[in-house]
């Protein structure tokens, strides 16, 4: 289950559109730097460019597995904060296809909710530089989620 100030957090964060203090509870998003921010009914994901994130010092690349997990904490977050779950959603299946090196600069990922049902979710997620048309990488994450019990009438 979700903590009830946790629950609160989500509502609070999207409220205001400041996700910043929701992605500090997350050691990972801290590290690689991940930021989110609203846009229209919908959410923007960054990574921006960092040193520490280099894969391929001569391209200069961003590692593969940081981009993975980019995109797979972006769908997770974007689970969070959109769906109905009464758990923190659990990764079952993550699939990745690279399509192009991910270049030093800042890169974006938007997320696509394809199917919730009672137990599993299916997110499709798209990551890109520049040009969201030319996505460096796209990918499909499939999650476990546990539904908010129905209140008794």
């Amino acid at each position: 289950m979700i903590p009830a100030d946790v629950h609160a957090q989500l509502r609070q964060a999207h409220a205001q559109g400041n996700y910043a203090p929701l992605l500090q509870l997350i050691p990972y998003a801290s590290l690689i730097g991940i930021q989110c921010s609203r846009d229209g009914d919908d959410l923007l994901f960054c990574l921006p460019a960092s040193a520490d994130n280099i894969g391929n010092p001569l391209l200069p690349a961003i590692h593969g597995g940081v981009i993975a997990g980019f995109m797979e904490l972006s769908a997770a977050l974007y689970l969070l904060i959109f769906s109905e779950s009464a758990s923190i959603p659990r990764i079952i299946d993550f699939s990745i296809d690279y399509l192009r090196a991910g270049l030093y600069r800042d890169t974006y990922a938007r997320c696509q909710l394809w199917r919730q049902g009672r137990r599993v979710t299916n997110v499709a997620i798209t990551a890109w530089q520049g040009d969201p048309d030319q996505p460096i990488a796209t990918a499909r994450a499939h999650f476990k989620i546990k539904e908010l019990p129905v209140p008794l009438k």
